[in-house]
């Protein structure tokens, strides 16, 4: 309840504007935020890493920014319809998700069929406003609300392959996101950074023989799902358009840094696009409880200042951010309050 309270006043308080009005009273544009209460409501039981609270804490931390508040626009949004999913999800996978959800009681918690995620009986319509949420950044980016957009939603979603869900994830938000970008406003090429520190397999399944989405993924290995292999780089028509970069046990955010420069730049100089889309994994985290990498704070502003880099050199600025894993509720915090302090220009 508490939550619902805060998201209702910051969304009264400070109501989005159009970008030429933000930048009338700061240097810098504002950013959509997207969060919404209701994602508590999928419940995956006692103990599971995948809780509210790691989303929780990045909204409470962000309320109590008072440097933030001028380029911070809360935005209210809608589900998105099977339609909408359909276009990277297969109608046999839907079928059956609906079906297990409807075969979910009140106050039941049960594994999905596909995979290791869990459902309750809230759990679909929470994803399906999840990735509502990748929809409506869209919208605020080529509507010139704001040049950028970053979704704080759960559960998580590039794990979900056209044909599963897996991996805490039930749809692949970042995929209808870009999908709805390339129907709704014609956008023709999509690059999507995956900093998580699992690889994400669904994202890649989703778009393997497709030239219009360039998939760029640096995680650890070995690590679930063992998929992201360098060798991996597309098929049919994708080939080419599909990056993997193996990421040791132990390493900070210099590998992934590295790989942006020497290895992404000079793909986007042929590739050239025109939005830039984000799965904010924030569980390479040193101290993450899924995964044995070191980012620090410094680490995810240096990154979100590289990818800032190239969609201000490619994409006009445009840049979708959305949050998939970080299981440590104060780190995904300090994670993301460096990477907004970055993107607005905050000390």
């Amino acid at each position: 309840m508490k939550l619902r309270v805060i998201h209702a006043l910051l969304t009264l308080l400070l109501p989005c504007m159009p970008v030429e009005h933000a930048q009338a009273e700061d240097s810098q544009a504002a950013i959509t935020m997207l969060y919404d209460a209701r994602f508590e409501l999928h419940d995956t039981g006692p103990g599971h890493p995948e809780r509210a609270s790691r989303v929780n804490a990045i909204v409470e931390r962000l309320k109590h920014k008072a440097s933030f508040t001028p380029f911070l626009c809360w935005t209210a949004f809608t589900p998105a319809t099977r339609q909408d999913v359909e276009r990277v999800h297969s109608p046999a996978y839907l079928d059956l998700l609906e079906t297990e959800q409807a075969s979910v009681k009140p106050g039941q918690i049960r594994p999905l069929s596909t995979g290791d995620t869990m459902l309750s009986k809230a759990s679909l319509s929470v994803a399906m406003l999840a990735s509502g949420a990748g929809m409506a950044e869209v919208d605020a980016i080529m509507t010139q609300q704001s040049p950028v957009a970053f979704a704080l939603v759960r559960p998580p979603g590039h794990h979900a392959t056209r044909d599963r869900g897996m991996g805490f994830c039930l749809i692949n938000h970042i995929a209808v996101a870009a999908r709805y970008a390339q129907q709704r406003y014609g956008i023709q090429r999509i690059l999507i950074v995956d900093i998580d520190v699992h690889h994400g397999n669904g994202t890649q399944d989703i778009f393997y023989t497709d030239d219009s989405v360039f998939y760029f993924s640096a995680h650890q290995h070995p690590l679930y799902p063992g998929s992201g292999r360098p060798s991996e780089t597309g098929a049919g028509k994708g080939v080419g358009f599909t990056m993997n970069v193996d990421i040791p046990p132990g390493s900070n955010e210099g590998r992934v840094l590295q790989a942006i420069q020497q290895q992404l730049a000079p793909a986007m100089q042929q590739f050239r696009p025109e939005l830039v889309m984000v799965s904010a994994g924030l569980d390479a985290h040193a101290g993450d409880t899924l995964g044995a990498l070191a980012y620090s704070d410094a680490g995810y502003a240096a990154i979100a200042k590289a990818i800032q880099s190239l969609a201000a050199q490619h994409a006009k600025g445009r840049m979708l951010w959305m949050l998939e894993g970080g299981y440590v509720p104060a780190n995904n915090a300090n994670a993301v309050e460096a990477i907004i302090g970055t993107l607005v220009g905050s000390p």
